[in-house]
């Protein structure tokens, strides 16, 4: 049975990797799970400088998912080099970078930074970033600035660009166009839904940034759709992510055009989820009959409302 795919030049083993944010740098996570078994590790948001993030509460537990305003703290890019990718490295997985800035020069200089580390196979460019240039409007709001974004990243390193995805706009077939023509190697849809839970008992927001990013079950509806038109409106490989807790979830991304999946907010339910949805699909193909995981990539397209 071949589950290898091809995400945008990161060959993957399997199709399963972890959404940034949510899995640390992968390093957290050993004890529970076999890392060799991923596709590939996708380590959370990294940028120029250390941060320290927002101040908390940071995470709130919602019906059926949670919100986050985590705010990207991190080390910095020349930790994440210099000392976290060696221990990744010899783990002989890919490993995506998600990087972020606040502005595109930021972005050029962690991409360049990262280029050639040992083990890091491609870069995953946040783009739901506020350009403090342009008076904090995130770049992932506006297909000119999400371009000029992928292309400084592309023109400064060798490595798979992979853009994520903002859900908060009006087209995202239209934002992943813009990113296509600028040279993304691939897309990683969905990011977080903009949300906001007040604090009742309390009478105040419930996040200490007031408002953070929706993600788990709760959006899954609404990323499978997202993944279904721009499979159908650009030609690049899909990472799809939103809510997925088991391989039926997982499956559901594949099926409408996804070439790869992440799992996310279902590692803070279950820290074996990933493992779990990877030995789900290949239970699946077994079951009927698949010998290539890419037999099933956007195979639900094929459905034309009259079968």
């Amino acid at each position: 049975m071949n589950m290898t795919v091809n995400l945008g030049g990161v060959i993957m083993k399997n199709p399963v990797t972890t959404a940034s944010g949510t899995f640390g740098f992968g390093l957290e996570y050993q004890a529970y799970v076999n890392l060799r078994r991923l596709g590939a590790i996708t380590v959370k948001g990294t940028t120029l400088k250390p941060r320290l993030g927002n101040p908390p509460p940071r995470i709130v537990e919602t019906p059926s998912g949670m919100l986050n305003a985590i705010g990207l703290q991190n080390p910095g890019v020349e930790r994440v080099a210099e000392e976290i990718m060696p221990r990744l490295a010899g783990l002989g997985v890919p490993v995506i970078v998600n990087i972020a800035g606040d502005t595109v020069e930021d972005y050029a200089r962690v991409a360049h930074r990262l280029d050639g580390v040992p083990g890091v196979a491609g870069l995953e460019v946040n783009i739901s970033c506020p350009n403090v240039k342009k008076g904090g409007i995130q770049f992932g709001s506006d297909p000119r600035t999400a371009a000029e974004v992928t292309r400084a990243v592309k023109s400064a390193v060798g490595l798979p660009v992979i853009v994520k995805l903002s859900p908060n706009v009006s087209d995202m077939a239209a934002m992943a166009d813009a990113v296509a023509g600028a040279g993304a190697d691939a897309l990683s849809m969905i990011n977080t839904l903009l949300g906001m839970s007040i604090d009742v008992g309390r009478r105040k927001p419930a996040l200490g940034n007031v408002t953070g990013g929706l993600s788990g079950p709760a959006v899954r509806p609404v990323a499978v759709r997202a993944v279904w038109q721009v499979y159908r409106a650009v030609a690049l490989p899909i990472l799809g992510m939103g809510g997925i807790m088991t391989a039926r979830d997982a499956l559901e991304f594949i099926l409408a055009g996804a070439t790869a999946v992440a799992v996310g907010t279902g590692n803070f339910v279950n820290p074996r989820a990933t493992l779990d949805v990877l030995e789900g699909i290949e239970q699946y193909m077994v079951e009927h009959g698949f010998t290539d995981i890419n037999e099933l990539v956007g195979l639900a397209q094929r459905y034309t409302g009259d079968n």
